[in-house]
């Protein structure tokens, strides 16, 4: 049975274009991303914000239209990318299940992202012909369904940095600014340095983007994440990641303490989430470091 999703323009849930049945997502303060598999169907789209779909499979016979009524077949093979501007209408219809990552990206902050990394006040994205591959959209979108799919919670700073260099990449290869930015340099300096570890340190309990660590560096997003990894040897997800789980073996000494609370107080979303990261990186549960103490 052929599946039909409609979405209206101007839905505040910017991920709700997908239905949740189709797969994981998580929403972050540059956009969002979802994994979606869904069976055959259509979809008619005109939304406030910038839409990416990239192909993690094969899909024969698919009819799409954007920007007129005119109806186009091809064939979508893997790392195949269709870009749908915000405002622009689209509609797609295809016969066989589809399985593809999209990436949803704020308006405004891929105007935000043109300013700081082009130096452009305003930029249109220019979506390429049906069928195209992109094989950097690939490698980003199967990171991205990689940490989305995975049994622990994803992480909403990766996830975000994830969604910033994808945007970037949009802005590089399909739009009407395509001017590529300097290579880093300098990387952060040691007082920036200092003054994102002492932010980090206070407020790795709580929800960080990388865009509010970027105006704390003085740097642009894609520049911050480069010059992050390259001034303390891992990603800023990684990073926090070790704060919360370094704060969290701490707590787990305080026998006054449940391991839900110490999950709550370290940042992370659940008991179980905690357990299943720090089985995965320490290589040990909450409760084995309890009866330790």
């Amino acid at each position: 049975m052929q599946q039909s999703e409609s979405v209206a323009s101007g839905n505040p849930e910017i991920l709700d274009v997908i239905p949740a049945s189709a797969g994981p997502r998580l929403a972050t303060a540059r956009g969002g991303a979802i994994h979606a598999v869904r069976a055959p169907g259509s979809q008619t789209l005109t939304a406030e914000h910038h839409f990416a779909a990239v192909m993690l499979a094969p899909a024969q016979g698919i009819r799409a239209a954007l920007g007129s009524d005119r109806m186009q077949e091809y064939d979508a093979p893997v790392g195949g990318i269709v870009i749908q501007p915000a405002h622009v209408s689209g509609r797609a219809e295809w016969t066989s299940t589809r399985e593809d990552l999209v990436v949803v990206i704020r308006s405004e902050s891929l105007l935000d992202l043109a300013v700081r990394e082009l130096g452009f006040g305003a930029v249109a994205l220019q979506p390429p012909a049906f069928g195209t591959v992109d094989l950097k959209a690939l490698r980003f979108a199967e990171l991205l369904k990689m940490e989305l799919t995975q049994q622990e919670a994803p992480s909403e700073i990766y996830v975000d940095s994830l969604v910033t260099l994808f945007g970037i990449h949009l802005l590089r290869s399909y739009s009407t600014a395509r001017k590529q930015p300097a290579d880093l340099k300098g990387g952060l300096s040691s007082v920036s340095a200092r003054r994102i570890q002492e932010f980090l340190h206070e407020n790795f309990t709580r929800k960080i983007t990388v865009a509010e660590l970027a105006a704390i560096a003085g740097l642009s997003p894609y520049y911050f994440i480069r010059a992050f990894a390259k001034k303390f040897g891992q990603p800023p997800h990684q990073y926090v990641l070790t704060l919360r789980l370094s704060f969290a073996e701490k707590l787990l000494g305080d026998n006054n303490l449940t391991i839900a609370e110490v999950a709550y107080l370290s940042g992370f979303s659940s008991q179980s989430h905690l357990t299943a990261v720090m089985r995965k990186h320490r290589h040990i549960t909450p409760t084995e470091i309890g009866t330790r103490r």
